[in-house]
């Protein structure tokens, strides 16, 4: 079952990219304080979220944060690497907390897998973006389809 709104949102190891390095870290404490928008990708480097939902976050940061965001985190199944290598090249400095859910445990945790193995790129995540207020889900956005219209930056502002 995927998670819905009321939910904590799990507690699950994942990796960040740091300046020293590759960085562990649980969900419960990366997403779990204050108001957070978390948004997921099934893949890096990948068309829609290279082209638009990575970069619509770190092009609206300032608005995000004015409306009470504290922390914007992107994750995707895909390794530390391939996320931070991803975050240089899109330039997201400090903007958004790249977040690498190497195994897909968070993705199974919420309930929100996408198997593309038919497509050449195993299992991944659905796009999805939800606000998280103190570690409880406020709202989720899941597209449907391989579209980005719900969970882009635009429609987060919108219901913030």
């Amino acid at each position: 079952m995927a998670i819905s709104v009321g939910d904590k949102i799990p507690d699950v190891k994942v990796m960040t990219p740091t300046a020293e390095g590759p960085k562990p870290a649980q969900t419960g404490e990366l997403l779990g304080s204050g108001k957070v928008v978390l948004f997921a990708v099934p893949g890096a480097f990948t068309p829609t979220c290279s082209d638009f939902h990575l970069p619509g976050f770190v092009l609206r940061e300032e608005e995000l944060k004015a409306k009470g965001v504290d922390t914007v985190a992107c994750i995707s199944v895909n390794d530390v690497f391939v996320m931070d290598a991803w975050g240089k090249a899109q330039n997201v400095g400090d903007s958004v907390v790249m977040v690498a859910d190497g195994s897909g445990d968070f993705a199974k945790a919420v309930g929100l897998e996408l198997d593309l193995s038919g497509a050449g790129l195993g299992h991944r995540s659905r796009r999805y973006a939800m606000i998280i207020q103190d570690g409880v889900v406020t709202d989720i956005k899941l597209e449907e389809g391989g579209k980005l219209e719900v969970s882009s930056a635009d429609a987060v502002l919108a219901a913030l």
